[in-house]
């Protein structure tokens, strides 16, 4: 089993920016990748950004390429996700997610293991 735990959401202003952090536990070796997805109200849960531990290559939603970052502390087993340029409609529960298999880091069903889901409120 593998345990995620998100932190750092919360209320900012549009064009502010914010960090949020994704720390894994367990048995963490079987982990292939991290990924974050985030869930607006009325809305499909959808994928933003994810991380691939064994070669460290990142993926990115169209929608955010250019104004967020993935990035992983290997010695925390900690991967964050950092936005910048924040618009009210990236309101969201953000959720972090890992998986244990190969397959695509864009589509949903592939991961594994999710967090309990941060929220991310973004005012005008």
């Amino acid at each position: 089993q593998v345990q995620l735990v998100e932190s750092g959401g919360g209320l900012v202003q549009a064009g502010d920016s914010l960090r949020l952090a994704c720390a894994a536990s367990g048995r963490t070796f079987s982990i292939y990748g991290m990924g974050w997805f985030r869930q607006a109200p009325g809305k499909e849960r959808e994928f933003v950004a994810a991380f691939s531990w064994g070669g460290g290559t990142t993926y990115y939603a169209d929608s955010v390429k250019g104004r967020s970052t993935i990035a992983m502390d290997n010695a925390k087993s900690t991967v964050y996700l950092q936005m910048n340029s924040l618009k009210t409609e990236n309101t969201a529960v953000y959720y972090c997610a890992a998986r244990v298999t190969h397959g695509s880091y864009y589509t949903r069903g592939t991961y594994r293991y999710w967090g309990q889901g941060a929220q991310v409120t973004v005012s005008s």
